[in-house]
């Protein structure tokens, strides 16, 4: 069985349209944070922009995203059903149609034994390595330290606000700011969601600037936490804390059983283990050359 994927708390997860792979068990806040509930709820995660292509077979779920991502072809599922190395290269053989240079791949503990070696051996290249970390809300919201300096927060259900939350997350993470007919279409949907429990994107300042934003989506009693950035500026004042307290209020207000994110080991995750999130292991995002 292959394994489906999901957002990363560095990446954007507005407008998806949702596709489950490989779901083990559903996950109701009854089970606790068992590891088999934590896998099945993140491979229940993924993401798939509406104004992505797809491609999609038995073996694999490629997408294609926008100009503007930071990153434009990624692997999604990967289910082979013939011999590993058959199958990387016939993917591959794929991908290469879209005429793009390089295609990101993300490989966990849910994927085929040797799957990391077919990619190092094809040039692949480890981009970062991600900590799969989840809360358990059944028992209340975990103590986060505040801010060191006067945040505000706002729900990004207008132009400007969901544009500043955009500007924040490239200069974290690359790409561009979407054009403005996209950033709208947002605004406009995070205005139904949001008071509707299905989430969205919260922007904070400091300062009387944005300095940082994060979002959250609600399914099925989890919270997907996502695109959790900060200004490199704004760094180290607990800024980051505050984006991700007010997402789990939010969450916990609406029904939220879990948070469930995935973090970088070397900036966000840590600060997530200080905010009471287990890791549940961790998946490691691979640069592909095509």
């Amino acid at each position: 069985m292959g394994s489906g994927r999901w957002l990363p708390e560095f990446a954007g997860a507005r407008g998806a349209r949702a596709c489950v792979r490989g779901v083990a068990e559903s996950y109701h806040g009854r089970m606790g944070l068992s590891p088999s509930a934590v896998a099945a709820a993140s491979a229940a995660w993924v993401w798939v922009p509406e104004n992505a292509a797809v491609v999609e077979t038995d073996d694999y779920l490629i997408m294609r995203l926008p100009e503007y991502y930071g990153y434009r072809l990624a692997v999604l599922a990967f289910r082979p059903s013939v011999a590993l190395g058959a199958a990387v290269d016939g993917l591959l053989d794929r991908a290469r149609l879209f005429g793009l240079p390089e295609l990101r791949w993300q490989v966990g503990a849910a994927d085929p034994d040797g799957l990391a070696e077919q990619l190092t051996a094809r040039g692949g290249s480890v981009v970062l390595t991600l900590d799969v970390l989840a809360s358990d809300l059944t028992e209340g919201l975990p103590a986060i330290r505040p801010a060191a300096v006067p945040v505000t927060t706002r729900w990004a259900t207008d132009f400007a606000t969901a544009r500043d939350g955009a500007a924040v997350a490239i200069t974290g993470f690359g790409g561009a700011i979407p054009p403005d007919e996209r950033i709208r279409e947002n605004a406009a949907r995070d205005a139904l969601t949001g008071p509707a429990g299905g989430g969205g994107m919260v922007v904070a300042y400091a300062g009387g600037a944005a300095a940082g934003s994060g979002g959250v989506t609600l399914a099925d009693g989890v919270a997907r936490l996502w695109g959790g950035a900060v200004l490199p500026g704004a760094r180290g004042q607990g800024i980051y804390r505050h984006v991700l307290a007010t997402r789990l209020r939010y969450a916990a207000a609406h029904g939220a059983t879990m948070a469930l994110v995935r973090g970088r080991t070397d900036t966000s995750g840590p600060i997530l283990r200080r905010a009471g999130f287990t890791a549940f292991g961790h998946e490691t995002l691979y640069r592909v050359p095509l």
